[in-house]
């Protein structure tokens, strides 16, 4: 396909029919594939051919749809998990072990700070977290000799931080391994994080891509950009034989562009069984087909509700990056010159008591463990999502515990305002 606009690849990438072919997207319901002959399975097997023979490993739905999102971020290859959270998962085990080391922003989702803090560090990788706003020295201080990557997420969830993705992925870069950015709120329609250096990039479909609150899912895009074989040392997974597959060495196979994608789908999910069914990756693209369209709603009903809280004297603080007063407003011109998403967070004055009376008065908008959808919902961090962390994670993460976090839907914005003002007069 051409180097067509991002909104016109939002609804024409990834699958071209052919004549007499089906229009839409087939959804290839089928845990195997028939083939003639052993010995073309074994190329299969051998990957010395391309083609599917197991549903666990890669499916012709979720490969169409992972090119499309793919190449809406400007990547090589792609390919679709489970959830957000397995993608995230994949796209750093597949290049760290047991004895590895991971830098990570402090200001991410709860359960990534989870899977970093708890779950990885079971299995022996080390993290360490630092303040997205960190100096250049302070974030360098953090790497290690067994440092194999550095993760950060575009626009945090819920704290809404801007990652300053260019300074994060110099300090990579500088000591030799790939930035990972889940670009999970604003999407490649409002942020394409390889464009300012970012090495891989990850997703939560089950957010904005799919819009609808209708299908969990997860992607991972790679860059094709970075350089295993120039790092060969710290990347033996990629860049020496893999015996269990017959001696294959994927970054001198498949090179910079397919080396990461084909390992993480022949090793990890060959192995784990993350895999997106193929009926979520066909409900995952008809939400693609319009995502140009939702963002910028979604980016001004939340600039509308930001302003509205911002002169609230019920609200004690707003937190929306392309509001003036935000301490991120300049990276966000930068970053998200058209707005970053519809998510806002805010704190009602009178702390957590207050924050549950406020949502407890809502009409329009639903209390909900989601965030990114056509309808309208908020929640209270502290009390769900980000539950597991103690008091003073919560604070390193930005989050307090009485914040609210508002994702502004695809309703009228005068509506939504409505609502909010009803209910804050009820605190």
């Amino acid at each position: 396909m051409k180097d067509y606009t991002i909104n016109t690849n939002c609804v024409q990438a990834g699958y071209t029919p052919g004549n007499g072919e089906p229009r839409q997207i087939p959804i290839y319901q089928s845990t195997t594939f028939k083939y003639d002959t052993s010995e073309d399975m074994g190329k299969l097997f051998d990957l010395e051919a391309e083609g599917y023979f197991y549903s666990r490993l890669q499916n012709p739905t979720n490969d169409l749809v992972a090119a499309k999102i793919a190449k809406l971020e400007g990547g090589t290859a792609g390919m679709l998990t489970s959830s957000g959270q397995a993608a995230n998962f994949f796209a750093m085990f597949n290049i760290c072990e047991a004895g590895s080391h991971i830098v990570s922003s402090s200001s991410i989702y709860g359960g990534t700070f989870n899977l970093l803090a708890v779950t990885m560090k079971k299995m022996g990788i080390d993290v360490t977290f630092v303040d997205p706003d960190c100096t250049d020295e302070e974030l360098n201080a953090a790497f290690k000799e067994n440092t194999r990557v550095v993760f950060g997420e575009s626009i945090a969830n819920p704290a809404l931080t801007v990652l300053d993705i260019e300074k994060f992925a110099k300090a990579a870069h500088e000591h030799g391994v790939p930035l990972i950015v889940d670009n999970t709120f604003p999407t490649p329609v409002n942020l394409r994080p390889i464009e300012w250096g970012a090495d891989i990039v990850t997703h939560s479909t089950t957010k904005y891509m799919d819009g609808h609150g209708a299908a969990v899912g997860g992607a991972i895009v790679d860059s094709g950009k970075f350089d295993w074989m120039a790092h060969a040392d710290k990347y033996p997974g990629l860049c020496t034989p893999d015996e269990s597959y017959h001696g294959i060495t994927y970054a001198e196979k498949f090179g910079k562009e397919g080396a990461f994608i084909t390992k993480c789908t022949a090793q990890l999910m060959r192995d784990l069984g993350c895999i997106q069914s193929p009926q979520s990756a066909f409900i995952l693209n008809l939400g693609l087909e319009s995502l140009h369209v939702r963002m910028p709603r979604h980016v001004e009903n939340g600039q509308a509700v930001a302003e509205f809280l911002e002169k609230h004297d019920k609200v004690e603080y707003v937190n929306y990056p392309t509001l003036p007063s935000n301490k991120y407003y300049e990276l966000a011109k930068k970053y998200i010159p058209n707005g970053g998403c519809g998510v806002v967070s805010f704190e009602v004055k009178g702390g957590r008591a207050a924050a549950e009376r406020f949502m407890k008065n809502l009409k329009l908008a639903a209390i909900e463990t989601h965030v990114a959808d056509a309808r309208t919902c908020c929640l209270n961090p502290a009390t769900s999502t980000h539950r597991q962390m103690n008091d003073e994670q919560l604070k390193e993460a930005g989050i307090s515990a009485g914040l609210i976090r508002i994702s502004c839907g695809l309703e009228d914005k005068a509506d939504l305002i409505a609502d909010i003002e009803q209910a804050l007069a009820a605190v």
